[in-house]
């Protein structure tokens, strides 16, 4: 079973740092909407993987890692690579 980099962000978002979905979308950019479906799909393919013992891939889609000398990175310094 294979998640997105966005279903994973959501996940870690909502889940372990206990955003709402509206500060989730906030922080990804995105309509609040477009984070509730990611985070359904998302909780639905991690559910499928715990209860049927299912191999759980994350891969795909457009991300670029803050690396802290990148001027236009999105984090807006919350990864705490840069000053």
């Amino acid at each position: 079973m294979a998640m997105t980099l966005d279903e994973f962000e959501t996940i870690r978002l909502i889940d372990l740092e206990g955003l709402s979905q509206q500060q989730c979308a906030q922080r990804m950019e995105v309509a609040r909407t477009t984070v509730q479906a990611i985070y359904a799909g998302a909780r639905k393919k991690l559910a499928q993987c715990l209860v049927g013992g299912r191999e759980l891939l994350i891969e795909g889609g457009d991300y670029v890692v803050c690396n802290g000398n990148n001027g236009s990175c999105s984090c807006h310094k919350r990864c705490g690579k840069r000053p």
